[in-house]
């Protein structure tokens, strides 16, 4: 992961902390998309319904990863930094865990995407599968599985 992390890195502008898609320009993009092609990564999308809000979407989805890097043997979970609402991503996690916590040994914590340039993965990906079309088609080589939550 650290070669990974590097090669994000190297991906930046001078000057720049992270690689924020919605900032970038199309060519940009296009180039930003074939370079994490070409490192074989692999991004899910969790989707769940915002009308009972954006935060309740949000546990919604964390919850379901949870369940689900438990399923792969996964042992740690890096979330995006929210400021005062990490709090509530770490009791969706803790939940989740149940009585499993000690038995799987996950675990999670939360960055500024600027220190943890695998979060930038995500926020490419999910801009791509939002935007639709072109730039759904090209982030296809990385896009997962898209996991839909919303309820009947």
């Amino acid at each position: 992961m650290e070669l990974l992390r590097k090669h994000l890195r190297g991906l930046r502008f001078p000057g720049h902390r992270e690689l924020h898609f919605h900032n970038e320009k199309p060519a940009r993009r296009r180039f930003l998309l074939a370079r994490m092609a070409e490192f074989g990564v692999r991004v899910d999308i969790y989707l769940a319904s915002c009308r009972e809000g954006e935060e309740r979407a949000r546990q919604v989805c964390l919850a379901r990863a949870v369940d689900d890097i438990l399923d792969v043997d996964a042992s740690r979970l890096v979330l995006d930094s929210r400021s005062g609402r990490d709090e509530l991503d770490r009791l969706t996690i803790r939940r989740a865990l149940g009585k499993r916590a000690r038995e799987t040994r996950v675990g999670y914590e939360h960055f500024d995407s600027a220190s943890e340039p695998l979060l930038w993965l995500a926020d490419i990906v999910a801009w791509c599968y939002g935007a639709g079309g072109d730039w759904a088609r090209r982030a296809a080589p990385v896009l997962g599985n898209v996991i839909r939550l919303d309820r009947p």
